[in-house]
């Protein structure tokens, strides 16, 4: 039979286990919260699915606009130059008087000038006849590509050839119209030309007995510049330029190493020019001169300039005028699908490129082989597939399987 001590040690030895456990189980709950605290933390990410559509690489460049043909006046004769009008914006037309020249009896009567304007004479004519050459062959060119076009309608309305072949039948048309213009053109101003050189020819004649030399606007247009107002001007003076607002291009300059992928008939587009809508245009071509050109931050660059032609019609694009100023994305390489993932998403790891895939809540490097890229999506050729998630601008504090955590 126990007696009241012996239980009272047994309840006593209970108490004292239950403590022991009790400061056990508190021990073992602040080892695991501390660490729980210390354990590593998931980094908080952002990221994109990698999808499949259409692509487009464009170089983008600024620009000016610049009429195609454009005449500088000058005085055929020195002489006394009446006050000129016309100021910048002004309309002429052919034939108009745009100033008078007064003799100065010496240098208009010695044998120098005369020599030298019967010397213009023949030079202008020899430029006339080549003018009427020109003409003749852009004719001939553009009854080839009207030609050319027709038939190419023909096919594709019966479904022979694809749409973008009579597309560029039909920029073939546009363009050898605005050549035959251009020659016109020209044409007309060499007219102008043999009849000016004529007329100074008559003025230094001995004996002639004109007091004036009208300079007349060899072509309608609008006044671009005015170099001299009024004064004396020596034979061959830039007075005035001259030029059809209609005639409008677009100068890119480009870096050379860009250049060599733009093709002529490449699409391009114009932004930032001051319309509502972008600008349809097309490369006409690349001008074979490069020249050197300083960047914002101080560096030369090799550039060249390639020349645009607007698509859209003129009424679209009126308001722009010579010199304005706009942006250019012209197309160099388009498909209609491939596998896309953000240029974030992708950093450079060795001698290639790389991104973190999400797995769970685990972060995946994977390596990844990319084609074309235009400076938002990367083609994919190799690594990721579509519908993966990849983290976009990743951190230091990533690396291959660390926790990941979505950015709320």
């Amino acid at each position: 039979m126990s007696t009241p001590n012996t239980s009272k040690a047994k309840k006593t030895a209970v108490s004292r286990a239950l403590r022991r456990v009790a400061y056990g189980l508190v021990a073992v709950a602040a080892v695991g919260g501390f660490a729980w605290t210390q354990r590593p933390r998931p980094v908080v990410v952002d990221s994109a699915l990698v999808t499949r559509g259409p692509m487009v690489v464009t170089v983008d460049e600024d620009g000016v606009t610049r009429i195609k043909d454009r005449y500088l006046v000058s005085a055929p004769l020195a002489g006394n130059l009446g006050r000129i009008e016309l100021s910048p914006g002004d309309p002429v037309e052919r034939g108009a008087v745009l100033s008078r020249m007064l003799p100065v009896e010496s240098p208009l009567l010695d044998a120098r000038s005369k020599a030298g304007v019967e010397a213009r004479v023949l030079s202008a004519s020899a430029a006339q006849r080549q003018a009427k050459t020109a003409i003749d062959r852009a004719r001939t060119a553009l009854e080839l590509a009207q030609a050319e076009a027709d038939r190419t309608r023909a096919l594709a309305d019966k479904g022979a050839i694809a749409p973008a072949d009579l597309e560029r039948a039909n920029l073939a048309l546009r363009s050898r119209k605005e050549e035959l213009a251009s020659t016109q053109f020209g044409s007309a101003v060499a007219d102008y030309e043999v009849q000016v050189a004529a007329a100074a020819v008559k003025r230094v004649q001995p004996g002639s007995k004109s007091e004036q030399f009208d300079v007349t606007s060899p072509c309608s247009g609008v006044v671009l510049r005015v170099l001299q107002k009024e004064g004396v001007a020596q034979a061959g003076s830039a007075l005035l330029e001259i030029g059809d607002p209609a005639a409008l291009e677009v100068v890119i300059d480009v870096l050379t190493s860009d250049a060599i992928q733009l093709k002529p008939g490449a699409r391009a587009r114009l932004e930032r020019w001051g319309g509502d809508e972008p600008l349809a245009a097309h490369v006409k071509n690349v001008e074979p001169s490069a020249f050197v050109k300083v960047s914002a931050m101080g560096v030369e660059e090799s550039r060249v300039n390639a020349v645009l032609q607007l698509d859209d019609p003129r009424e679209k694009w009126k308001a722009l005028g010579d010199g304005y100023r706009l942006e250019a994305k012209i197309e160099v390489w388009k498909t209609d699908s491939a596998v896309l993932v953000s240029e974030g998403a992708l950093f450079r790891r060795d001698d290639g490129w790389a991104a973190y895939v999400v797995e769970g809540d685990r972060a995946s490097a994977r390596a990844v082989k990319v084609g074309r890229r235009n400076g938002a999506v990367a083609q994919v050729l190799e690594g990721l597939k579509e519908g993966e998630r990849v983290v976009l601008h990743p951190s230091d504090k990533l690396a291959a399987g660390s926790r990941i955590e979505a950015r709320k």
